[in-house]
């Protein structure tokens, strides 16, 4: 047989308890928005085209440019749509981009951890080096205002105990999982750890670096998305998140789909939809006690 994570079982979605968000809403959308560092020279890194040498000035570049332009133009379009986010941080960029963390506090998106920086998988670390990691990023961020409640790990990489090792050190919930339209629970050494749901295919890196989409696309696959889960939200309730990189979706060229396809949704004001966080949305399932 093979082997099984034994951190969920399988239970389909028709097959579990109705509930509301707050206000009766049943589709739950947020934006997570990636924040993040790589090492010049090596590293992990994206690459907008193989690199040839290093160090690799065009990749890293190119990835520098959302810390220093595309994040501040996301901010105009967040605050034009009075829009609130998941800032998913690495703790490196407190270092490396002065003011850029600051600026995402001040705004009042929430703070999550993303890890130390996105030039390193945590899931190759010593189980003892994983848990240091952890504690490092955990009290950097909370020296922003408030404790991290939520966790993404770089390139969603995992040991066999990081969700024991994020509910010792009091997280909430992890966005590694893409297994659900709903928050779930996992079973860790330490209590339960909610798993909130982040797409892998509503995500720009998948959608434009990997499968060589553009904007308009994935701004319509964004609008497809809410349409079918409006569809289904009388019957239970979901989540959608959608994942951004400053870099990626900052560019010039790629923040108007975005914002006309964002406008449309806000001025639409669909009851139904609450625009929210991914730390409100565990914080709800844990007060309620609804996630299965």
């Amino acid at each position: 047989m093979s082997k099984h994570h034994d951190r969920y079982a399988y239970r389909p979605i028709i097959d579990r308890p109705d509930y509301d968000w707050p206000d009766g809403r049943r589709l739950a959308i947020y934006l997570g928005v990636n924040y993040e560092v790589f090492d010049f020279g090596g590293g992990l890194g994206a690459e907008l085209a193989p690199s040839q040498t290093q160090p690799d000035v065009m990749n890293y570049a190119w990835r520098d440019y959302g810390n220093r332009v595309g994040a501040w133009r996301l901010f105009d379009l967040f605050d034009r749509l009075q829009l609130r986010t998941t800032a998913l941080l690495n703790s490196a960029v407190l270092d490396r981009c002065p003011g850029l963390a600051e600026a995402c506090r001040d705004r009042g998106d929430e703070i999550a951890a993303h890890g130390g920086s996105n030039a390193q998988a945590q899931g190759k670390l010593s189980h003892h080096a994983e848990r240091t990691l952890i504690a490092d990023v955990t009290a950097r961020l909370t020296a922003l205002g408030a404790a991290p409640t939520g966790w993404l790990g770089p390139w969603i990489s995992e040991s066999d105990h990081t969700p024991d090792l994020l509910a010792a050190e009091g997280y909430r919930y992890v966005l590694d999982w893409a297994h659900d339209d709903q928050p779930t629970r996992l079973a860790t050494s330490d209590g339960p750890l909610l798993s909130i749901p982040y797409s892998q295919e509503i995500n720009d890196i998948p959608s434009i670096i990997q499968r060589h989409q553009e904007a308009d696309t994935f701004a319509a696959m964004i609008r497809a998305a809410v349409e079918q889960l409006l569809s289904e939200c009388d019957r239970r309730p979901l989540v959608l998140g959608i994942a951004l990189h400053p870099y990626i979706m900052g560019q010039a060229h790629r923040v108007p789909p975005l914002a006309k396809v964002l406008t449309e949704l806000r001025a639409a004001d669909d009851p139904r939809i609450w625009w929210t966080t991914a730390g409100d949305i565990a914080a709800h399932v844990a007060a309620t006690g609804v996630a299965v």
